[in-house]
């Protein structure tokens, strides 16, 4: 199987121009950037009449296994219009692929993808970097106006705007800024947020206009002043500005499958610190141009199927016709306690453990907002059918289908009986359709319902410093707004080592703030931050390009269960890959010299031979030599600069051994001895 990217890049697109005749668009309609890609007029959502039907594709809560649910999204699309049904796919941006810490499954995979992939993973069309100057004109202008003046009186002290960069960079959440004297500003505690935490990438999916736009920003509020009164971008007089950087930004950006489904991806907020979906625009535009549309939301059904449900479809007034919740086997093991390490094996009582997980997912998609309701399972070949049976059993109890997908190896001939089933339930009556929590409550009652009803926690604990945020808040009138929550996205709890279906616990709320512009609450739990930091081994390690300008990616992965991760680990990596660029090295021999010997203490051996002195003797002799002592690997390759070494240099060849560099060595034919080899002991070996 080739990789992704090589997927990919050997793809026959179509012209972008054609995917948008394919739709009945005009050309004034189409903006092209390049070939493959182009942005659409965001007013053609307010001109067409006919309205498609919205299938939501959310899954289990991640874990290190995968789920797939973008790659499903893509196939399930694909499918679709294969079996004759015209389907358009809705997906969000991702953050730029070298900056981000872990990447996912952003464009899908295997045959299951959007392209151009490697676009859409860097800069695509500059909406991420439209928004992050945006937020940063504002922040910039709220400093300037506390510098020339302080007009209104803002309490530098109680700023709540923080910069944003696309980069995950936990240096830059808690700073000190404005110093080196009066010119350089007033100086105080500052902050940066990942740009998709942003409250413009936000106020910029849930607008429906540039007119909706611009209000929205004008809401946002920025701090307060001496007199605990918010402070508005409005009143920075920054809106019209804003907006003018965000004018492109809007319009939706089409591409297309690898099949040639034509695909909006637009929009791309977190939904573990963000509301998690993509454009209302986008949405709205895709489902006036197909029968059908599919979207997706991010992470599991407690974050993304929940914010898109609680928050967009309440706010766009839009109604899922169907939901897809993904699932793998292997996810599953992995909430019953199985380790990554041994997911490969059938182990039922695993999967018993870790399907309540599947279950409470579906039960919320069933039983609290009232949508048909599918499980996709993302087959893999290692799964069993006793297995699958097993998941197919559990499911049907709760009245759900379970259909097998294999989408990432067939694209969408992998998804024909998921797309059969869902065009099933996109025919059933979907009108009871409701939400978790009516906005009439309190900030405290709507917080509440999320945990008890989606969770399935026993309530809330809200900090003091919180129970001073909601009651502030309340008071300014903002307790009518739907709860946007920041939670880990590994636990329906906020501890993150809850695996499963965790039961009796509660969730802790250390922090709430309004989104004025986008119209939510934002309630922050346990220890979720909104400026992620990188890995140890951040993406773009695996990142790289060659002179012609193609990317290539070097996919490594690093083994915590070993002595290098863990101290008391009872085994060792047993080797290690070493890249050597292909223009900046040269050819070289390397003699890998190995034990002379077959036994431990040849000196007895020796000894008989010398003594006895005969042909018996010597065959003796070759029976107790190593034939493999010495191994001649013509074709290597190193780093230039051991050429410049002096003959007779020692040398360390990681995870292979010692070498020293031969006397007849030279630059233009380089040869290594090995001295000693990195093995075991054979004291270590007799034990």
């Amino acid at each position: 199987m080739k990789s992704d990217i090589e997927i990919a890049q050997e793809a026959k697109m179509k012209p972008i121009a054609d995917i948008a005749a394919g739709l009945g668009l005009a050309d004034e309609d189409v903006i092209p950037y390049g070939r493959y890609k182009a942005k659409i007029n965001h007013r053609l959502i307010h001109k067409a009449s006919k309205q498609g039907k919205l299938i939501l594709v959310t899954a289990i809560s991640p874990t290190p296994a995968g789920e797939g649910k973008t790659t499903t999204s893509v196939g399930l699309a694909d499918a679709m219009n294969a079996i004759g049904k015209k389907t358009m796919l809705c997906l969000r941006e991702p953050s730029l692929g070298p900056v981000f810490g872990i990447k996912g499954g952003a464009a899908g995979g295997g045959w299951a993808q959007v392209v151009p992939m490697e676009d859409i993973n860097l800069h695509f069309t500059g909406d991420f970097h439209a928004i992050g100057a945006a937020n940063n004109l504002l922040a910039a202008m709220l400093d300037n106006h506390i510098q020339q003046g302080n007009a209104l009186g803002i309490d530098p002290r109680r700023i709540t705007w923080k910069r944003c960069v696309d980069m995950n960079d936990r240096q830059l959440r808690s700073i000190v800024d404005g110093l080196g004297g009066k010119v350089n500003g007033t100086p105080r505690e500052d902050g940066f947020d990942i740009t998709v935490a942003s409250e413009i990438m936000a106020v910029l999916c849930l607008a429906t206009s540039i007119t909706d736009l611009k209000e929205r920003l004008a809401r946002m509020i920025v701090g307060y002043t001496y007199g605990d009164e918010p402070v508005t971008c409005g009143q920075l007089h920054a809106q019209g500005a804003m907006t003018a950087l965000l004018k492109d930004a809007i319009k939706p950006n089409l591409v297309q499958t690898l099949e040639g489904t034509p695909a909006f991806v637009h929009g791309g907020p977190f939904a573990n610190i963000a509301h998690g979906c993509n454009s209302v625009i986008a949405t709205k535009m895709a489902l006036k141009m197909g029968d059908y549309t599919v979207t997706e939301a991010g992470f599991g059904a407690d974050l993304g199927a929940e914010k898109f449900l609680d928050i967009k479809c309440r706010a766009a007034g839009l109604a899922p016709s169907a939901v897809v919740v993904v699932a793998t086997v292997r996810a599953l093991k992995m909430h019953g306690g199985l380790p990554k390490k041994e997911l490969a094996q059938e182990d039922l009582g695993a999967l018993d453990r870790g399907i309540p997980n599947l279950l409470r997912h579906v039960k919320n998609i069933k039983q609290v907002y009232h949508l048909p309701c599918v499980v996709a399972v993302n087959r893999f070949p290692t799964d069993t059918d006793a297995e699958i049976d097993f998941i197919i059993k559990k499911c049907r109890e709760l009245g759900v289908n379970t259909v097998l997908s294999t989408v990432w190896a067939e694209g969408g001939k992998g998804g024909e009986a998921l797309a059969h089933e869902v065009v099933r339930l996109c025919e059933q009556d979907s009108s009871a359709f409701s939400y978790s929590y009516p906005l009439e409550g309190s900030i405290d009652d709507k917080i509440t319902a999320i945990v008890q009803r989606i969770y399935g926690g026993d309530g809330i604990s809200v900090l003091p410093a919180a129970r001073k945020q909601i009651d502030r808040l309340t008071a300014l009138g903002f307790g009518d707004l739907p709860v946007c929550m920041a939670k880990t996205q590994y636990s329906f709890s906020d501890d993150a080592a809850k695996l499963g279906a965790p039961e009796h616990f509660t969730v802790t709320i250390r922090n709430v703030k309004v989104s004025a512009g986008a119209g939510f609450i934002v309630a922050l739990t346990g220890d979720i931050m909104t400026m992620p930091g990188l890995p140890k081994v951040p993406a773009a390690e695996r990142i790289d390009v060659d002179e012609n300008g193609v990317i290539t990616e070097v996919y490594c992965e690093y083994d915590a269960n070993t002595r290098s991760g863990m101290p008391d680990a009872n085994r060792k990596v047993k080797g290690t890959l070493h890249w050597v660029s292909c223009n900046h090295c040269l050819q070289a021999e390397v003699r890998l010299y190995d034990r002379l010997w077959k036994v431990e203490n040849p000196r007895d051996e020796l000894a008989a031979i010398r003594e006895a002195k005969n042909c018996e003797a010597l065959e003796a002799m070759k029976e107790i030599i190593n034939p493999d002592s010495l191994k001649v690997l013509p074709n290597c390759y190193i780093e230039k600069f051991a050429a410049t070494l002096p003959t007779l240099s020692y040398l360390q060849f990681q995870r292979i051994g010692y070498f020293n560099i031969d006397k007849e060595s030279s630059p233009e034919k380089l040869i290594f001895n090995r001295t000693v080899g990195l093995k075991d002991t054979w004291g270590k070996i007799n034990k």
